[in-house]
């Protein structure tokens, strides 16, 4: 079955996570992935958690691949990387600038080569500017970000995301770029640099956080749960746990002032717009926590299921993967791995009504391919090479 980039072929100079999430999810959607690893392997092949020797980290990144080992100061193995890229559609990689000019595979050099070939790199600040050349790991971006300046409870921090939020966004905004720059192919009919940092991302997708600042001077700080602008959007204490309600709108709050049983707060001139539940969240969390103390989070949610508010209970992992709203998307998946067994995984977020996605290949073995694809290479273009 044809899927959404199914005839793309991808090479895959990536390591660690930003690079290595944006290949895979081009591989879920049909993309030829060959991953390409130095001899001793992708760097989050030695993360822990493992599973009998397998790491996690790894797994949760490569899927979806072949994997073909190759070093990159070895003349051989750098004619075999541009003997891919000849017939490659993109070339993805997340070295330091300068690193790749000086392997003899930067954009100038392979563009010549295959001049509807699309790179993209992804780095920790980009191409150019006074950062360029530094090394840049996740906490590092939600340092340099801001993010970790407005993350945590009120009153402390830093704090970093519980994820690896900059490699994340990185790595989709880099598929972005990649899908945009193959549209534009086929009216030029030329490849292009595609250049993503992981600082740009983090900037982006800031929100009104970056927003408020930029306008009025603003500096958001941590404020735990809460929404800076909206209220009620909150966690709040019921009798037996954490609830969150989110009511964005007029609409909305006074649907909860009914289900609470609470008009007062409806007529409470300190409620009585947005901004001033805004303005007074403190006091609004108090006393909606006199009413919800009284029931359970399973009791309130149904209520405010009825009545229309949003809500929902905190999960840690085990509850989040195990709800039925994950086992009806499908979106927890079993993968066959022949030396950690059954393993689960996240699958794809993204239905297409005609080209599903799927994971058709686990992670692989390093260097599992090396074989399979200078046979490839042999048989379609003729292409002999004994370094590998």
């Amino acid at each position: 079955m044809n899927k959404a980039l199914s005839g793309v072929k991808i090479i895959d100079l990536t390591r660690a996570m930003a690079g290595p999430f944006c290949t895979m999810f081009l591989g879920d959607m049909g993309a030829d992935v060959i991953k390409v690893e130095s001899p001793e392997g992708d760097e989050s092949r030695e993360s822990y958690p493992r599973i009998e020797g397998i790491s996690t980290m790894f797994m949760s990144a490569n899927r979806n691949k072949r994997s073909i080992t190759a070093n990159l100061k070895d003349p051989g193995d750098v004619a075999l990387i541009k003997e891919l890229v000849t017939h490659a559609d993109v070339i993805v990689e997340n070295y330091r600038p300068g690193v790749m000019k000086r392997l003899g595979l930067s954009y100038e050099v392979l563009s010549e080569i295959n001049p509807r070939l699309i790179y993209a790199a992804c780095s920790g600040f980009g191409q150019t500017g006074p950062y360029a050349e530094l090394p840049a790991y996740d906490i590092v971006i939600q340092a340099y970000g801001g993010l970790m300046s407005m993350t945590g409870p009120e009153g402390q921090g830093p704090t970093k995301a519980g994820f690896s939020f900059g490699d994340i966004g990185a790595g989709l905004f880099t598929i972005t770029g990649i899908l945009a720059a193959l549209c534009e192919r086929h009216e030029s009919g030329l490849g292009q640099f595609v250049d993503v940092a992981m600082l740009d991302g983090q900037i982006a997708v800031s929100e009104n956080a970056i927003a408020r600042y930029l306008y009025d001077g603003e500096l958001p700080e941590p404020i735990g749960n809460r929404h800076p602008s909206v209220a009620p959007d909150d966690s709040f204490a019921a009798s037996d746990g954490t609830i969150v309600i989110a009511a964005g709108n007029e609409k909305l709050w006074q649907a909860l002032c009914s289900a609470l049983e609470r008009d007062d707060l409806a007529e409470d001139v300190r409620f009585k717009t947005n901004d001033q539940r805004t303005q007074h969240q403190s006091e609004l969390k108090a006393e909606m926590e006199k009413t919800l103390k009284w029931k359970t989070v399973s009791q309130w949610r149904a209520i405010l299921k009825t009545a229309g508010v949003p809500s929902g209970s905190v999960y840690g992992y085990a509850e989040a993967v195990n709800d039925p709203e994950m086992q009806a998307s499908g979106m927890i998946q079993n993968v066959a791995h022949p030396i950690s067994g059954e393993v689960r995984m996240p699958g794809f977020p993204i239905r297409f009504s005609r080209t599903p996605c799927s994971i058709d290949r686990r992670p692989p073995l390093l260097g599992e391919h090396n074989e399979e694809v200078l046979q490839m290479l042999k048989d379609e273009y003729g292409f002999v090479n004994t370094h590998i």
